[in-house]
């Protein structure tokens, strides 16, 4: 069984410490996982998290005490969050890998942070704003957990924030969803660093003959081999149907189709947050009423949103903004760990005022789009997430320099969906009401949406660059009155 070993905080160790795998305490890191390490600058920060609210109780405030001082006396903290780079001051070296932290400080990463009155939605949007707007301490396990108290219905909050190189959103979120009980009644749950990792039993090995043994290896390094070449006649294969399929009125969406917007310029370190709320059932009931999917039926509305935004600024292009819409391709046994993404373009019908016609737009493109990846291997399709992606170097350094754009874009926003707990959670007793994304802006794409499901909501984190999306409170409510539109429209 391949084990990551815990350790303790560093601050007592009287305890005796668990010997270390020297195998299991060191990882590679992938070379999507370098992707984030490499765009890691201090206008471009790589993290991710989530905001976790939860409903007031009576006791709140002793409670939250209870849990600092739980916290406290944990004397484990397991992978990853006991990870920390090797390298961190040469973030592309060649060598890099991820290290255990033998000497973790809880008390670095834990933190507790408290609303000034009146402790409403706009204080709670400012402070996450300010949390998202700094960097992690990469020479450390690159992540953080704030506790924020003083919301004005006497709830909490928590904001937790991940590196995106260390997991991905989905790996994120179901770790953080390991922290949470089902169980109203349940006190003893510990917080999702203290939580084991769930491991895979690997089948024992046996010495066997040596020439035997040699023969497996060569089975299957030319297996390797095969699914390399599958893959790249898969993703040849692909791309070259972007080349036949760029005709007027087709329903495909390939890189440089995008119209230049204000979204899509150099950004700065400031981010701004907005949040909206969406009840799950009626989504998928205007969906299944219109043969969509949840990202279809939520790519219209975001569509809907963004063009009375742009319309307002006098921005609004005559070219449908187009969405870059991560895919997760792990297999449904995966444990997570690391990043395992492919993606697909789609447009959002922003140049299309009736709603309905604007989803039904929206439903053709994301179908030509997954189309695409049917029948891919998991390696071909994170190979052409990766190339559709690719133009985005030269958008995003002609975003830092300031000078216009020679060429169409490859997307205006950025709009992810990550799957959430499927029941009702709570922590230390108190339900949690909303899991909220907080995502990655970068240069060239200021603006990234991500949909979380939890329970029967489906939550909206809006994030953008500070001086590129002014104003993204009113996005967030637009979104809410397109979706009031096209429900209207639909009957429901």
């Amino acid at each position: 069984m391949d084990v990551d070993q815990p350790h303790g905080p560093g601050r007592d160790t009287r305890g005796v410490r668990p010997p270390v795998n020297s195998r299991a305490s060191t990882r590679r890191v992938s070379l999507l996982d370098s992707v984030f390490l490499y765009g890691e600058t201090p206008s471009t920060m790589m993290h991710v998290a989530s905001l976790l609210r939860f409903a007031p109780t009576s006791d709140a405030h002793e409670r939250l005490r209870r849990l600092t001082e739980d916290v406290h006396r944990e004397s484990v903290v397991y992978s990853p969050w006991n990870r920390k780079l090797r390298h961190p001051a040469a973030l592309t070296t060649p060598l890099q890998g991820w290290a255990v932290d033998e000497g973790i400080d809880l008390d670095y990463h834990l933190r507790r942070s408290a609303l000034p009155g009146p402790g409403d939605e706009r204080e709670l949007g400012i402070l996450v704003s300010r949390l998202h707007s700094n960097p992690l301490d990469l020479s450390r396990p690159p992540w953080e957990m704030h506790v924020i108290e003083g919301l004005e219905d006497g709830g909490f909050a928590v904001y937790i924030k991940v590196h995106h190189a260390l997991v991905d959103g989905y790996t994120g979120t179901k770790l953080i969803a390991r922290g949470l009980s089902t169980d109203p009644d349940d006190r003893a749950t510990p917080p999702m660093f203290a939580v084991p990792p769930r491991t895979r039993r690997r089948p024992p090995t046996e010495p066997g003959n040596p020439l035997t043994n040699a023969l497996e290896q060569l089975t299957g390094a030319a297996r390797g081999v095969g699914a390399g070449v599958t893959a790249a006649y898969q993703l040849g294969s692909a791309l070259g149907r972007h080349v036949v399929h760029r005709g007027a009125g087709e329903a495909l969406v390939g890189p440089g189709q995008a119209p230049n917007t204000i979204l899509n310029r150099r950004i700065g370190r400031n981010r701004r947050f907005a949040t909206q709320q969406f009840s799950l059932p009626t989504i998928k009931g205007v969906g299944k009423a219109r043969g969509a999917t949840v990202n279809d039926v939520c790519l219209a509305v975001l569509g809907g949103g963004l063009r009375r935004f742009l319309d307002e600024a006098g921005e609004l292009p005559g070219k449908p903004l187009i969405a870059f819409v991560p895919v997760n391709v792990r297999p449904k046994d995966d444990p997570g760990g690391g990043n395992s993404v492919g993606a697909i373009l789609a447009t959002m019908g922003t140049d299309i005022d009736d709603p309905v016609q604007r989803l039904r737009t929206v439903t053709a493109s994301t179908r030509a789009a997954k189309a695409q990846l049917e029948g891919m291997s998991q390696a071909a399709m994170v190979a052409y997430g990766a190339a559709i992606l690719s133009p985005l170097g030269l958008q995003a350094g002609l975003a830092y320099t300031g000078l216009p754009s020679p060429l169409p874009l490859t997307f205006n926003v950025i709009v992810s969906n990550v799957p959430g707990p499927k029941q009702d959670c709570y922590f230390r007793g108190s339900r949690l009401q909303a899991m909220h994304p907080v995502s990655i802006p970068i240069h060239g794409a200021g603006l990234n949406v991500t949909m979380m499901s939890y329970a029967d909501t489906l939550n909206f984190g809006f994030v953008g660059d500070r001086d590129a999306v002014p104003h993204l409170q009113r996005l967030a409510v637009y979104t809410d009155d397109a979706f009031t539109a096209l429900r209207t429209a639909l009957g429901f």
